[in-house]
């Protein structure tokens, strides 16, 4: 029955692996974009959290992070694109429940495991893009599928805009409701999607090898600047700027119309000008913004430091395509867990520690990211100027 549905030749023309990723990356964005948008005003008001709470639950929720080098041993008993799935399901799963445990223990449990769906969906989810793909079409491919993820970060607030404002919902009814959507998406995947060819059999071990260094140095340092980033912009906004939720949500929606727009344009031209001169753009614009983090003094000019700066992350495709033309196409699995992982250890360390810096001088933070932008784009000027150059 079910292979019937899947071969019906009303849905065949989209049995695609760009529709596969496509719809896994609304099911994801979906689910974690409510969870994040609501989390904070459910944690005060129906948690009672506090700043320590917060802190360790953060901490939990990057640990996942941190651990997903754990992938490839699931990959021994299942495939990557099933493993996708199961991944999908967790984080549904866990959005679902959240409102329905509402205490200390309860948020740190759900977020737990809705924390392990999404990092194995997003280790599980590069690997399979950079197999799906060609070294030619990557980019441009890449650059939609993040089109595709604002368009659906668009549609998770403005979900809970209405859920809140029209139709008054309780944080449990909205957790439920888009959880309960995301697993019939993946159910749906599950039925209509087939089952792809990955191309080259993948290692079913850990991949770390010596001619992957610079790709994992420079992991490291955009694991690093994503922290300050994500942990640090936002709090100057509010900090500094006073701005209020409703202005922090426009900035949001700002940036993800951006790129919805945006993130085709700049996959397809690191496709053209190759992913050296994209990460020297990038790491040179990241030098300027962190730095204009540490001085602004203007809530509008902090705004357009921050959309800039949220522009940049497009380019980061550039580091994926850099990485799927050097590696032996064998070894893409094995690795994703790895670079996840040290994508992560700073997700562990910056928080806590660049926070102590923040108590003294809240400048010295973007100081630190504009230098270790910096570094990166020494170390990016390393990467062969020629497409496939650097390949064993």
């Amino acid at each position: 029955m079910i292979q019937g549905i899947k071969n019906h030749p009303a849905i065949h023309r989209y049995q695609t692996p760009f529709i596969f990723l496509s719809l896994a990356i609304v099911t994801m964005t979906l689910s974690f974009s409510t969870w994040l948008a609501l989390l904070n005003n459910f944690a005060i008001e129906q948690v009672d959290f506090s700043g320590a709470e917060i802190g360790m639950l953060q901490s939990l929720r990057e640990i996942p992070g941190l651990l997903a080098f754990t992938a490839v041993f699931v990959l021994l008993v299942l495939k990557e694109q099933t493993f996708a799935l199961v991944a999908l399901a967790l984080l549904a799963i866990g959005v679902a429940i959240t409102g329905f445990f509402p205490s200390i223990y309860g948020l740190y449990a759900t977020t737990v495991l809705m924390s392990i769906g999404f990092h194995y969906y997003e280790t599980v989810n590069q690997s399979l893009s950079l197999q799906w793909f060609t070294q030619q079409e990557a980019p441009a491919k890449l650059g939609q599928l993040m089109s595709v993820k604002s368009a659906a970060s668009l549609v998770a607030y403005g979900m809970v805009w209405l859920g809140f404002s029209v139709f008054s919902s309780s944080y449990q009814t909205m957790y439920f409701i888009i959880g309960a959507i995301a697993l019939l998406l993946v159910i749906a995947l599950a039925v209509l999607i087939p089952d792809f060819n990955q191309g080259a059999s993948q290692h079913k071990k850990l991949i770390v090898r010596k001619r992957y260094s610079l790709y994992y140095i420079l992991t490291f340092f955009s694991g690093a600047r994503r922290q300050i980033f994500v942990v640090f912009a936002g709090f100057l906004m509010v900090e500094k700027f006073g701005y209020s939720v409703t202005q922090i949500s426009a900035l949001y929606m700002a940036n993800h119309v951006i790129n919805f727009f945006l993130a085709p344009k700049i996959g397809a031209w690191i496709g053209r000008v190759g992913e050296r001169k994209a990460l020297t753009l990038e790491y040179s614009g990241l030098i300027i913004v962190f730095v204009g983090y540490a001085l602004v003094e203007s809530a509008q000019w902090a705004a357009l430091l921050y959309i800039v700066d949220h522009l940049f992350f497009a380019m980061a495709i550039a580091l994926k395509t850099y990485f799927q033309k050097i590696a032996d196409p064998k070894d893409i699995a094995g690795s994703a867990g790895v670079s996840f992982s040290i994508n992560h250890i700073a997700a562990v360390v910056i928080p806590a520690s660049f926070g102590l810096i923040w108590l003294i001088d809240h400048s010295l933070v973007f100081y630190a990211g504009a230098a270790l932008a910096a570094i990166s784009l020494l170390l990016s000027q390393r990467i062969p100027a020629k497409a496939n150059a650097g390949i064993p």
